[in-house]
């Protein structure tokens, strides 16, 4: 009797992921981001791009967008897509406005918490409940904030000192407090302009300037939620409702239950990040105030890969490259293009190196006309500086996109038993 030789069967290889960023890798590279950004410094000598000042504008225009960031995540961590960020901070801004003119700035935040978890509230209904498709409940959230806003203030504010119907009378401030001694020295030292060291006391000092209660309590939130949706029983069941319900819920998991609260949480969130708005950032309610800050939290979190410290370094970009507006203008944008371009060859370089030639050639002539428009010009027009915050946005989208992984299950319908 022959024998035959069976091939025994290969195993399959397991499938090549993309490596997550390191800690350390990422630290690394912060680092060697602002030694880049104090050698521009030192060679435009625009020395506002890291001022104190800059950088303390640039947190408190962060702080509205990390909020709606934080909402958002709350809400897709548990399978909801939230598009109706922007219309829940629109209700934080007016029920912060309302009652922040009745009873004070803190009552103010209560109330713009309640409102944006009241639209977070109908989102949920229309979404979970009805299965109704979220971006369409979200855009609907976004409209009826909009024209329920506008109606109230004519009841509200009309005839009121410094009200009108799109605007509500001057709010009483939290107030703001510096940390003391502290503050004062990392400011001298920003002003003495030093190579790296300098930089570093403008972003630190930042942080520790002109400090309102509310903008310690929304970088706190931060790491509160990486903590509750990370560390506890109750977060793995949230987030274990956006990655597969139906298993969730053969494990006795109450999927309506968690995506109702999270979508709640989400709202409040938002209305949180409206409240800031009226009571710290302008302390009055104006309509329109929010300026699609829904939208960019939103961006924030994608950009942040659907993770806390991710969302608040996006957070924080969108709101530096919004406070250039505010400060220094077109000369700080002008600046930049020298680091913008700089950045492009340097990608260029790490392209040549993974063999990805073509990715480097087209790379390499953005580079150059980048370049180019920095030393054929001396400042960029407003326009441009006006439109900074949204093509940094989508250029940050574009170019992340390849790193991103969203819950599975989010967006996808659920019925409840459908996995019986």
């Amino acid at each position: 009797m022959s024998t035959s030789t069976v091939a025994k069967p290969q195993a399959p290889k397991p499938a090549r992921g993309r490596r997550r960023i390191s800690l350390p890798v990422l630290l690394l590279l912060i680092a060697g981001l602002l030694v880049l950004v104090s050698v521009v410094r030192l060679i435009t000598d625009a020395n506002g791009i890291t001022s104190t000042g800059q950088m303390s504008t640039a947190l408190r225009l962060a702080v509205p967008i990390g909020l709606a960031g934080l909402g958002g995540l709350w809400a897709e961590r548990a399978g909801v897509v939230n598009i109706g960020l922007e219309g829940m901070m629109i209700l934080g801004t007016w029920f912060g406005a309302w009652a922040g003119f009745q009873w004070g700035p803190w009552a103010g935040v209560v109330f713009g918490i309640i409102g944006g978890a009241l639209g977070g509230l109908v989102h949920a209904i229309v979404t979970v409940t009805f299965n109704v498709n979220h971006i369409v409940s979200g855009v609907a959230i976004n409209i009826l904030a909009l024209g329920a806003t506008r109606y109230l203030s004519t009841f509200a504010f009309e005839g009121e000192e410094g009200g009108t119907s799109k605007q509500s009378p001057p709010v009483d401030s939290l107030g703001t407090f510096d940390i003391p001694g502290l503050s004062d020295w990392l400011q001298t030292l920003n002003g003495k302009h030093w190579f790296l060291v300098s930089d570093l006391a403008g972003l630190v000092g930042g942080i520790f300037t002109g400090l309102s209660p509310l903008t310690v309590i929304a970088v706190a939130l931060v790491p509160l939620t990486w903590w509750v949706l990370w560390r506890t029983s109750f977060g793995l069941r949230l987030r274990s409702c956006g990655e597969n319900p139906v298993a969730a819920e053969s494990l006795g998991v109450n999927v309506y239950k968690y995506k109702y609260l999270a979508v709640i949480i989400s709202g409040g969130f938002a209305g949180l990040g409206g409240a800031f708005l009226s009571l710290v950032a302008s302390n009055i309610y104006l309509e329109g105030q929010t300026g699609g800050r829904g939208y960019i939290g939103l961006a924030a979190m994608i950009f942040g890969n659907w993770m806390p410290g991710g969302l608040a370094l996006g957070a924080g970009l969108f709101g530096y490259t919004d406070s250039l507006k505010l400060r220094g203008g077109g000369t700080n944008v002008h600046a930049l293009l020298l680091l913008l371009a700089l950045l492009l060859i340097i990608g260029a370089a790490y392209f040549v190196w993974r063999k990805r030639y073509v990715h480097a050639a087209i790379t390499t002539l953005v580079g150059v006309l980048v370049f180019l428009w920095y030393t054929t010009t001396n400042e960029v027009p407003n326009q441009v500086v006006t439109a900074t915050p949204y093509v940094v946005t989508l250029l940050v989208l574009s170019l992340s996109a390849q790193r991103l992984r969203m819950p599975k299950a989010d967006g996808m319908p659920y019925r409840r038993g459908q996995g019986k």
